[in-house]
């Protein structure tokens, strides 16, 4: 270069600068006839070196842009594309100075190089993108203002070029063209050419893609205005299909929504409902595409005419089949993989964002339904959530619920699908189904209820413990509703599931009242009265008793037994069991029903008022009496003559009206009164025994009165079964002496403690209904004052169980 050149680029004034530029583009232009190509290299060597690579000399790094873009205007739109890739490196370099001057001049001299190069600028589109990425961002006004007009030129160049401009660097010359490689006919008749590839675009939206990929989290609000408007404009030029690589920047876009600024929150909207419509219209293609192939093969028909010729008639639609390439028609997107970006949006702070996820969840479940079909347990463990939100989001998740459910309830479960995990989706349900929120649990109810009907084994093939404990807690739930869903999915499994899986929610309900004291205290009678309102009772009842014959607890057996013959006689739910169990008034008594009570008897023999009871109840007197004989041979515990007394006051309640009545007979039930003095002889001289004393003395005289002579023989009755009946009656001594021998091991061990009356005394009777409150804490031991001896016992029992007995429901086991 000439030295005066020089100086003027290295100038400080502009004008000089400007001046030294233009003198430059001569010389240029000069060169370019000559033909000089070494001398325009030197040149611009010296400008990149001297000049535009000058770090901490922003007036010579000012002359060296200005220059290069004298350069590229001097070479032409012909000529530039031989040096454009040693011109725009060095003006690149000059976006990062810290001088603002001298990136808004490396604004101006790219404007000025793009302008000349168009087409041929595309090869440079990722690193001139990346710069205007940070240039957006600038400090600068006047360097925003450069690089917003630089980016509206670039785009310009790319909506005009970028699916169509080829480098004149990679065009091929005519002689380079071989012949055709070869020529392949196809069946049809018709005849293709192969040929070389074509060269490349100098636009490659791939890379683009991966660049994009990086910038689109980026944080700064005018950046991310940036990001969307480029968006936009690649996905308005239709032959790119930006569509195409949505997974990789939706899940950054999503959250532009979460922006401080409405104006970028506006804009990712708009673009977001722009790319979910072209999405469908995609589908709308394709659905037409393959309507017409199908009907391709119907609509060409042939019509015989009058005169027995053909006519040929094509359907509107096969012309579109034979015709153009309509786009979109080969976009196939990932929808699996948008699906599950959106699901990790759907659990965000921002409702705003949970609207737009479940507004696209919605719209493509429509689109592609079995894309859903894996995802459906990360959809529920977030979507279940939501339908309880007081936002209004609330509505549109119990909708996207409800479709979800309609998928799956019409899904075919072929042999060896598995794309629905249905283990998953129930370790899901199982868990939401105790969320705090009632909706929640509701929606998860729902859920397990149509899957046990849909596919009743998968369900519960790899689920059956945690089903049943979640369902088991769920008893207790506060809310009407959850407690009904409960009992209709209880009731549902107990009709289709076999004995085998009977017995295990049994045992899983036996194991959770084990575990869970407070819970079998203050919820386990109405967790028991409810689950026989929707099952079988008497099958409940016969599986608990197997299931207890092998628990190794005996205390807990205990508890358990006097929580289950509580409810036997007073719980209005299993009126029709204790039918079943009155043996002798039960004309047609069947094998089945001395079967239970046999059942029954052996879990019953670890409580003996309990099982006193129970055979009282089946009228079984002369058992009961062998029983009662037994007492004697241990020692009376506090605990035992505790449930004596309620024993005698649960004589007096509606349930035995019959036993009752059956004092009138004498002759008849010699054994019941034995029982009933029997009683009377182990009570001390408490309430109780007064009460069993004056119902005895109300029928003393009674033999006095003439028996009817059909009624002398029915004694016989009572002695039917006598034979199996002892052998039960030893089953219960060998128990009683297994209890006895653990009492007086656990005496050894400790300081005195009755365990059951420790435990029993929490556990609540439950009556039939509220009238029973006659049968309240008020008449129970030591409410006679003025009998001292009741006094102290009735002090003693107070003691030792922490309050006083009394029958009928604890006020907090509320139905």
């Amino acid at each position: 270069m000439d030295k005066n050149i020089q100086r003027g680029l290295n100038d400080r004034l502009y004008e000089k600068r400007k001046a030294a530029a233009l003198e430059l583009e001569k010389l240029i232009k000069d060169l370019i006839k000559a033909g000089d190509s070494n001398k325009i290299n030197e040149i611009i060597s010296k400008l990149s070196r001297d000049f535009a690579y000058a770090v901490h000399q922003p007036n010579s790094r000012n002359g060296g842009l200005i220059g290069l873009a004298a350069t590229a205007i001097a070479l032409g739109q012909h000529e530039v594309p031989k040096y454009l890739e040693k011109i725009i490196h060095p003006v690149l370099a000059c976006f990062g100075d810290q001088d603002a001057r001298v990136r808004y001049y490396a604004c101006e001299s790219l404007y000025n190089i793009s302008k000349v190069a168009k087409g041929e600028i595309l090869l440079y589109f990722n690193e001139i993108f990346d710069n205007l990425c940070k240039l957006t961002a600038d400090s600068e006004v006047s360097v925003k203002k450069g690089a917003d007009l630089l980016d509206r030129l670039i785009k310009d160049i790319v909506a005009e070029k970028a699916t169509t401009y080829v480098s004149v660097l990679n065009v091929k010359k005519p002689e380079d063209y071989k012949e055709l490689k070869s020529t392949v006919e196809k069946p049809n008749g018709k005849t293709i050419q192969v040929n070389e590839p074509q060269s490349p675009l100098a636009f490659s939206l791939p890379k683009f893609i991966i660049l994009l990929k990086e910038r689109i989290y980026v944080m700064n609000p005018y950046v991310r205005m940036f990001l969307v408007s480029w968006i936009r404009l690649l996905d308005s030029i239709s032959d790119l299909d930006l569509i195409y690589y949505l997974p990789t920047f939706l899940s950054g876009l999503i959250q532009f929504l979460s922006d401080g600024h409405d104006d970028v929150k506006v804009a990712t909207h708009s673009l977001l409902d722009l790319l979910l419509q072209e999405i469908e219209n995609i589908n709308e293609i394709k659905k037409i595409l393959q309507e017409s192939k199908k009907e391709n093969t119907t609509n060409k028909l042939t019509l015989d005419n009058e005169s027995g010729s053909s006519v040929k008639v094509d359907h509107p639609i096969q012309r579109i089949v034979e015709g153009n390439y309509i786009h979109g028609q080969d976009i196939n997107l990932d929808f699996p993989e948008i699906i599950h970006i959106l699901i990790s949006h759907l659990d965000s702070s921002k409702e705003e964002i949970q609207i737009v996820v479940l507004s696209w969840l919605a719209t493509l479940l429509k689109i592609s339904p079995l894309s859903f079909i894996p995802l459906i347990p990360d959809i529920l463990s977030i979507l279940l959530s939501i339908v309880a939100h007081e936002g209004t989001s609330r509505e549109s998740a119990i909708q996207l619920n409800l479709e979800l459910m309609k998928l799956i309830e019409g899904h075919e479960i072929e042999g060896d699908d598995k794309s629905l995990n249905i283990s998953q989706i129930v370790k899901v349900l199982t868990l939401n189904s105790l969320n705090d929120k009632e909706q929640t649990r509701l929606a998860a109810l729902d859920w397990l209820i149509m899957l046990n009907d849909k596919c009743f084994e998968e369900v519960l093939s790899n689920n059956n413990e945690t089903i049943s404990v979640h369902l088991l807690r769920a008893m207790s739930d506060p809310s009407e509703k959850v407690i009904d869903k409960v009992l209709q999915l209880l009731a549902n499994i107990a009709n289709r599931g076999n004995d085998k899986y009977f017995e295990s929610f049994m045992i899983d309900l036996l194991q959770l009242f084990k575990s869970d004291r407070l819970l079998l205290e203050s919820r386990g009678n109405f967790i028991l009265r409810t689950l026989c309102i929707s099952l079988n009772p008497e099958m409940i009842y016969s599986s608990l008793a197997k299931v207890l014959e092998n628990e190794p607890d005996l205390g807990f057996i205990s508890i358990m037994v006097q929580m289950l013959n509580n409810n036997l006689i007073t719980a209005p739910e299993l009126t029709k069991l204790r039918h079943n169990l009155n043996l002798k008034s039960n004309m047609n008594e069947s094998e089945e029903d001395w079967n239970l009570f046999k059942r029954l008897f052996k879990s019953w023999s670890h409580n003996p008022p309990a099982l006193l009871s129970l055979c009282m109840l089946c009228q079984s007197y002369q058992l009961a009496f062998g029983i009662l004989e037994t007492f004697t041979e241990n020692e009376l515990t506090v605990s035992l003559m505790v449930q004596i007394d309620i024993l005698v006051q649960l004589l007096e309640s509606p349930v035995f009206a019959k036993l009752r009545m059956q004092l009138l007979s004498p002759e008849s039930n010699p054994y019941l009164y034995r029982c009933l003095y029997g009683i009377l002889m182990l009570l001390p001289q408490s309430t109780a025994f007064h009460t069993l004393k004056t119902r005895l003395d109300s029928v003393s005289n009674i033999n006095n009165l003439p028996i009817p002579s059909n009624r002398r023989n029915s004694e016989a009755k009572i002695e039917s079964r006598i034979e199996e009946k002892l052998e039960l009656l030893e089953i219960f001594k060998s128990i009683q002496q297994k209890h006895e021998e653990y009492r007086l091991s656990e005496l050894n061990k400790k300081a005195p403690r009755d365990y059951d009356l420790g435990q029993l005394s929490k556990l609540s009777l439950n009556p039939a209904s509220p009238k029973t409150e006659e049968f309240s804490d008020k008449s129970g031991i030591g409410s006679n004052k003025s009998d001292k001896t009741s006094k102290k016992q009735s002090t003693l029992v107070r003691k030792i169980s922490s309050r006083p007995f009394g029958i009928g429901f604890n006020n907090n086991d509320k139905d």
